[in-house]
C-alpha cells in the first residue's frame, strides 16, 4: 500500500464514517427542505468558521431561493480534541442581521458550549428568525442542548475529520468524513 499524504505518524484517519456521495446528497436533501421552509424568503446564512465552510458553500448551492450570507470564527479547541468550554470570537459579522431570518451553519454540534454561545450572540443582534443547520450531531457528547432544525447527520463519539473539519489545521480537505485516532 502506498503512503498517502494524510498518513501521518501517530495519527491514523482510516475509518470513514460518511463517504463524498452521501454527504453530497444528505447536503442536496437539506437544501431542498431549507427551500421549502423558507419559499417567500431569503435567508440569511452564517457559516462558522472553518470547519463548516465547505458545508456552508455546498448548502448555499443547494438552496433554490435568493440568499445571502455571511462567516462568524470562534475558537474553542485550539490544538486539541476536547472543546476547552471556553469560546471566543475571532471574526465577528461583516453585516446586521437585525430583521433577517438567518440560519447558523455549523460543521459539528458536539457538547452543544459553542453553538449555545453563537446562539446567545445572535439572538442579541434581534433577527426575524434563527435557526440551526449542522452536518454533524454527536448526541452522545451534549453537555447543553440547543435547537437544531437541520441535521445532516447522526454520529457516534469520535473525533472526525474531513469536509472542511480539522484537527491542527489538517485534513479538512479530505472530501469524506472520517475518524481520526491519535496512537499513543
Amino acid at each position: 500500500m502506498s503512503v498517502r499524504w494524510y498518513d501521518i505518524p501517530g495519527e491514523s484517519v482510516r475509518p470513514v464514517l460518511i463517504d463524498a456521495d452521501a454527504i453530497r446528497r444528505r447536503v442536496r436533501e437539506m437544501g431542498e427542505q431549507i427551500t421549502r421552509d423558507y419559499r417567500g424568503k431569503n435567508p440569511h446564512l452564517v457559516g462558522v468558521l472553518k470547519g463548516a465552510v465547505l458545508f456552508h458553500a455546498d448548502l448555499v448551492r443547494a438552496i433554490d431561493l435568493g440568499v445571502s450570507f455571511d462567516f462568524i470564527a470562534v475558537a474553542s479547541y485550539g490544538l486539541a480534541t476536547e472543546s476547552s468550554g471556553e469560546v471566543r470570537i475571532l471574526k465577528d459579522l461583516d453585516e446586521s442581521v437585525e430583521g433577517q431570518d438567518v440560519i447558523l451553519v455549523e460543521d459539528i454540534l458536539d457538547t452543544g458550549l459553542t453553538l449555545h454561545y453563537i446562539l446567545q450572540i445572535l439572538e442579541s443582534r434581534n433577527p426575524a428568525s434563527l435557526r440551526v443547520a449542522a452536518l454533524l450531531n454527536k448526541p452522545s457528547r451534549r453537555q447543553i442542548e440547543v435547537p437544531v432544525s437541520y441535521v445532516g447527520f447522526e454520529i457516534p463519539d469520535h473525533f472526525v475529520v474531513g469536509y472542511g473539519l480539522d484537527y491542527s489545521q489538517r485534513y479538512r480537505n479530505l472530501p469524506e468524513i472520517r475518524a481520526l485516532v491519535l496512537e499513543k
